[in-house]
């Protein structure tokens, strides 16, 4: 599976609470983050070793073959999150993949980092 996208942020708290609010972002209903579009659907973890990995099946019902990973690890007090992309042959256009990636970007990198106060 090529890797079409990545990013790599900080996030304030520890893996543990990063890796907990990923594998349930409905466990805190007075937080939600994980707010979907009309034409995407709920992921479902695929694969996860606490509190370093996690892996999500698509939020595209139209690109059922995606996959998004989370690699988490400890630094300066807080998280650094790293998410990859991963999708099937034939890689969707430029256009697309943009699109996923600020989608992506847009949950994790602000939705979620907001409910952590920053």
């Amino acid at each position: 599976m090529p890797t079409i996208a990545s990013r790599r942020r900080s996030q304030p708290p520890p893996p543990h609470v990063v890796y907990e609010a990923i594998i349930d972002p409905d466990r805190d209903p007075t937080r939600p983050w994980l707010l979907l579009r009309d034409d995407e659907q709920r992921p479902v973890v695929l694969d996860a070793v606490e509190p370093s990995l996690v892996v999500w099946s698509s939020l595209w019902p139209w690109r059922p073959d995606a996959r998004i990973r989370f690699e988490l690890s400890g630094g300066r007090g807080g998280t650094s999150l790293h998410w990859s992309l991963f999708v099937d042959d034939p890689v969707p256009d430029d256009e697309v993949v943009v699109r996923m990636r600020k989608r992506i970007n847009e949950l994790i990198n602000a939705n979620l980092r907001f409910t952590f106060g920053q």
